[in-house]
């Protein structure tokens, strides 16, 4: 035991007063944070060492992660190239097909010892001789790019840092690509190392310092910006963002071209995904005035918005993909959080539908010009990504790879529940669990949630999952507002001074499993990470008597300062900021950090952070372990697993996986019987 020190910091927001007993644990090198940690580390190795089921999870979950792990492929030059893990290899491994056979092009499990070195982002140039690839370390945003010969294998001697969030943009004639990067740390205040984005091209053979500065707005320090060529070769575009805000603007220039870039739509009024263009005509799809998305064609000539055209106007569903296609357009449609493809002209009338042979998500989808095909991932709660190859031609849909998994699935079942929130919306929810599920109230659950971001929770598989399967549990997914499901408006109604729609929304989703006799509150545990780890943390402190665990994954915690670190500034269009007098209100309202109350005997809780995270920072988890052992009943059961050489979740080697699982199972197993 050890004497934990308190600040006696008080901050005026705007005339509250707020404490902060425990900012000292935002320096995360400092003695007293160092051996504070050290100390919760102890006591998360105690408890963990008394967990009698931890040996016998991680067997199981061995056996149930070893299956082959498909990607979508990519067609460059008629070579075909895909990612594939094996089964429990740390990363998986690029590959080219050369008839029956594979070709090992980038392994990245030989870049590090431990598999903690991912391969992140990568980049075929058009001649097809040369891969960009990005790397990440310890599960940094901040990453590194190389070149790989593709005839010998080699490394090129170009060496790329200080990049992240970045595209890579090969020029049409495969001399170098565009990308973007941040000021070189201590080049600029510590403040502004995630400012000042600005694009670049890189020539190969150069030094990073000689690359031709492409565009910079240093009066809009905040914007950043992301490249690509349009499909006909003829432009450099760029999207232009400010944070996470849905919004962006787009602007464009001849590829040939040393002029300023025309800033075809700068007002960052609505969403513009560029889809693909003939001659000087634009197809972009955007919420503009549509909720649930809509395609329209811009004369990038005579750009006003009274002379754009609605090529395919907004649906009932959400659009949430397009793919062009030697003039046709492929689009995915949102129905109730599963997807639907659907083939339409260029002119925007209706061609076909492509029959999905399951109920899922799509992973990702590419397109090969020469041949007309489609290559596309589909997965589900009950299927890992299967890949198929659709010939636009023939309309003919053909299965590219499937796993071979070590567990039968025909035991198991997933179904979708409608549940109303406090204020009358109707919210989904999927139920995966084993057929025949009795309804007595003693089913284990795992309720997840994330609410934010415009991120949609559709069906996805996680191996992990199926151990909680076995185990009798169900696995509950509930689709609350703040994703965008239901378009932009389900969005909005999840952020800003509306955040607190979420919350309910996700208790409602925890009482409708206890009233309709799936379970009960000890037996009802919900989990969520990084903004999901805010929407846990959060319902746990406003709710105590609800849950019966509760697993708080990489969490935003401190809502009055989460904009202060790394890159959480680019949060504030989704939170709001407690600098803003009118925003501070509703924040501080909910921020799980300042509403944990004193004496109150909150559901076990285990929270878990990685100090190599530069996304949300260790400092958050911390402070909230901190005050949560300060104030809460003394019988509350409060763990802090502290992970090393990882970051918020990028790249993170199956070994790590497969150890995190093993914890959460033995944390729920021992909180709740």
């Amino acid at each position: 035991m050890i004497t934990v020190k308190k600040d006696n910091i008080v901050e005026d927001y705007h005339g509250t007063k707020v404490n902060d007993p425990y900012r000292w644990l935002e320096n995360p090198t400092s003695a007293e944070t160092l051996e504070w940690s050290n100390w919760m580390g102890e006591k998360c190795d105690t408890y963990f060492s008394e967990a009698t089921t931890r040996d016998e999870d991680r067997k199981r979950l061995e056996e149930l992660w070893n299956y082959p792990k498909y990607f979508v492929p990519k067609k460059i030059k008629g070579e075909l190239y895909y990612q594939k893990n094996d089964g429990l290899q740390n990363q998986a491994v690029l590959f080219r097909k050369d008839a029956d056979k594979e070709v090992v092009v980038l392994d990245p499990n030989k870049l590090s010892d431990d598999g903690t070195v991912a391969m992140t982002n990568y980049a075929f140039s058009k001649d097809g001789k040369y891969l960009a690839y990005a790397t990440s370390t310890h599960g940094s945003d901040w990453q590194e790019i190389r070149i790989l010969d593709l005839k010998n294998g080699a490394d090129l001697e170009d060496h790329i840092q200080h990049v992240k969030f970045t595209s890579i943009t090969w020029a049409p004639d495969s001399t170098g690509f565009f990308y973007s990067r941040f000021p070189e740390p201590g080049s600029v205040d510590p403040e502004d190392e995630s400012n000042f984005n600005k694009v670049f091209f890189h020539q190969i053979g150069d030094k990073q310092v000689d690359d031709q500065l492409i565009h910079e707005q240093p009066e809009d320090k905040e914007l950043m910006f992301s490249s690509f060529i349009s499909d006909d070769d003829k432009y450099l575009c760029l999207y232009v963002f400010l944070g996470t805000a849905t919004e962006n603007r787009f602007y464009l220039r001849p590829i040939d071209s040393n002029e300023p870039f025309t800033r075809l739509l700068d007002k960052g009024d609505a969403e513009y995904q560029y889809v693909t263009n003939s001659n000087s005509t634009f197809y972009f799809k955007t919420d503009l005035h549509a909720p649930n998305g809509k395609i329209v064609s811009i004369d990038i000539n005579n750009f006003q918005d009274t002379n754009w055209t609605d090529i395919i106007p907004e649906q009932p569903d959400v659009i949430d993909h397009v793919v062009a296609l030697n003039k046709k357009l492929v689009v995915a449609f949102l129905q109730d959080a599963h997807h639907q493809l659907k083939v339409f002209n260029l002119d925007g009338t209706f061609s076909h539908d492509i029959e999905l042979p399951i109920l899922g998500s799509f992973t990702d989808m590419t397109r090969s010009k020469e041949d007309n095909e489609l290559y596309f991932g589909i997965t589900s709660f009950l299927s890992p990504t299967v890949v198929y190859n659709y010939n636009m031609d023939s309309q003919e849909l053909s299965l590219f790879a499937q796993s071979d998994l070590p567990i039968e699935l025909d035991a198991f079942e997933t179904n979708q529940v409608f549940y109303t929130s406090k204020d009358g919306t109707k919210v989904p929810m999927f139920l995966t669990h084993r057929k025949g599920l009795e309804l007595n109230g003693e089913n284990p659950v795992i309720l997840y949630g994330y609410g934010g971001f415009n991120i949609n929770m559709t069906p996805s598989f996680n191996p992990a999952i199926l151990r909680w399967l076995e185990k009798g549990g169900i696995y509950a997914v509930a689709n609350l507002r703040g994703g965008t499901e239901y378009g932009e408006e389900w969005h909005r109604s999840g952020m800003l001074e509306k955040k607190q729609n979420v919350f309910d929304d996700f208790i409602a989703a925890g009482e409708h499993l206890i009233e309709n006799n799936y379970t009960r509150k000890e037996k009802l545990s919900i989990m969520g990470g990084s903004n999901g780890g805010l929407l846990v943390a959060a319902c746990m402190i406003q709710r105590p008597d609800l849950f019966g665990a509760v697993i708080c994954r990489v969490p935003v915690i401190d809502m009055l300062r989460y904009h202060k670190f790394t890159i959480g500034r680019y949060w504030i269009p989704e939170y709001g900021s407690a600098d803003n007098p009118e925003q501070f209100p509703y924040l501080y309202a909910y921020s799980p950090l300042h509403n944990i109350q004193e004496g109150v005997k909150y559901p076990p809780v285990l929270i878990a952070t990685a100090e190599s995270d530069d996304r949300v920072v260790p400092a958050h988890a911390k402070k909230f372990a901190a005050t949560l052992m300060e104030k809460a009943d003394k019988e509350s059961t409060i763990i802090l697993r502290l992970e090393a050489k990882a970051g918020h979740g990028l790249g993170k080697p199956t070994s790590k996986l497969i150890e995190e699982w093993v914890d959460f199972y033995a944390f729920l197993d021992k909180e709740m019987n």
